[in-house]
């Protein structure tokens, strides 16, 4: 319950919880943390975690405060970890300076903490309470939350439609149906995610770069799913200076040994994958391959088949769809693939946003599916 924290509790906190978010994109598959050290009504000391490997956000925030921080509260967007990682336990960080009090936004779901934490914090005398902008606190993490808890990784589905719901037209060519502003915002999520995933259909259709451009960020893993490796040796995927961030994934039935050798030897790499009964890529097995490579959250551009399988599975968990005032008639569907038939079945958005980006529109939401009958 949330009566019980103050108005300057709130504030402190969503000061964190703005802190955390300077590390999108930098600290996977690790969290993003915030942490503010408060003093008298004052902050005497701020952090956050601001790359994988590196100090966590309780521990640069304690090393400003300094000795300030006996007696002082510690407001931190997720439970301080109480295991060795990359970096030794912050709960031994945060009872060595002497804070008397921690207020906490969102337990760690991770096995190894998973209140742990709190436990030692308690155990040491260290009045500990939760459950602050909590909401906020998951969402903030939402990709880390699934990917500690499953070993899969967040998926967002990123569509760019007609007011008619058409990708592409009739020909297949979709450029550009998403005006400048979107793909701006394209490119910012490209660097913000672990990785980029589209089907082989794409890259044939329109060979894309999948790169980030126009953002100061890093460059994701660029994951095409190819089950019979008909990825043209031209492809910019495979030519340009980004190719080690390449992955194909095709079918271990797959003979194309050339080609499977051509495309590693230009820095490329293949994963082959036992194919399920009808040839295809298994959806859930590549999630699985993609979470073994701490793959935690990954940006979904198509094409179709891709889209639909990933809902039909129940394994997209956020929508992303920018919509363009044009009609395309015959043009190619989103979800035609997709088997809902009755509005019992419908797959709806929870916690929608909409924004207006010039003369498109942009719908983001939670992906909701139906109750299983």
């Amino acid at each position: 319950m949330e009566t019980r924290f103050s108005n300057s509790d709130k504030e402190f906190l969503q000061t964190a919880i703005d802190l955390a978010g300077r590390g999108r994109g930098f600290v996977s598959p690790n969290p993003m943390v915030g942490a503010v050290v408060v003093r008298e009504g004052e902050i005497v000391g701020t952090g956050y975690h601001r790359k994988f490997g590196g100090d966590h956000a309780e521990v640069e925030a304690l090393r400003e405060a300094g000795a300030l921080a006996k007696g002082a509260t510690l407001y931190c967007t997720l439970e301080p970890c109480s295991h060795y990682g990359k970096t030794p336990p912050c709960v031994d960080r945060v009872i060595e300076s002497g804070i008397s009090k921690v207020i906490i936004g969102s337990v760690d779901p991770n096995p190894l903490v998973n209140g742990r934490g709190i436990k030692l914090l308690r155990e040491s005398g260290i009045a500990v309470e939760t459950g602050l902008l909590e909401e906020a606190c998951r969402r903030l993490n939402e990709s880390y939350f699934k990917y500690i808890t499953t070993r899969l990784p967040f998926l967002t589905l990123k569509i760019a439609q007609s007011i008619d719901g058409k990708i592409a037209d009739a020909k297949g060519h979709s450029r550009w149906i998403s005006n400048e502003r979107a793909r701006a915002f394209v490119h910012r999520w490209r660097w913000q995610s672990d990785a980029v995933l589209v089907g082989i259909g794409t890259v044939l259709q329109d060979d894309p770069q999948l790169t980030v451009r126009h953002e100061d960020g890093p460059q994701p893993r660029r994951i095409i799913l190819d089950s019979h490796l008909r990825m043209p040796l031209h492809a910019k995927v495979l030519n340009d200076s980004h190719v080690n961030k390449t992955i194909v994934i095709a079918s271990s039935e797959c003979k194309e040994f050339e080609k499977q050798n051509a495309i590693q030897q230009r820095g490329a790499r293949v994963w082959p994958l036992p194919p399920s009964p009808s040839g295809s890529l298994p959806i859930t097995r590549v999630l699985e391959r993609l979470g073994q490579e701490g793959i935690a959250a990954v940006l979904v551009e198509g094409g179709r088949r891709v889209f639909s399988s990933l809902l039909a599975e129940r394994h997209a968990d956020r929508l992303a769809c920018f919509i363009a005032p044009m009609l395309l008639g015959e043009g190619i569907v989103a979800f035609k693939d997709l088997p809902i038939a009755s509005m019992l079945h419908a797959i709806t958005l929870d916690q929608t946003e909409w924004r207006v980006l010039d003369d498109n529109a942009l719908v983001t939401g939670q992906i909701k599916y139906p109750k299983m009958e």
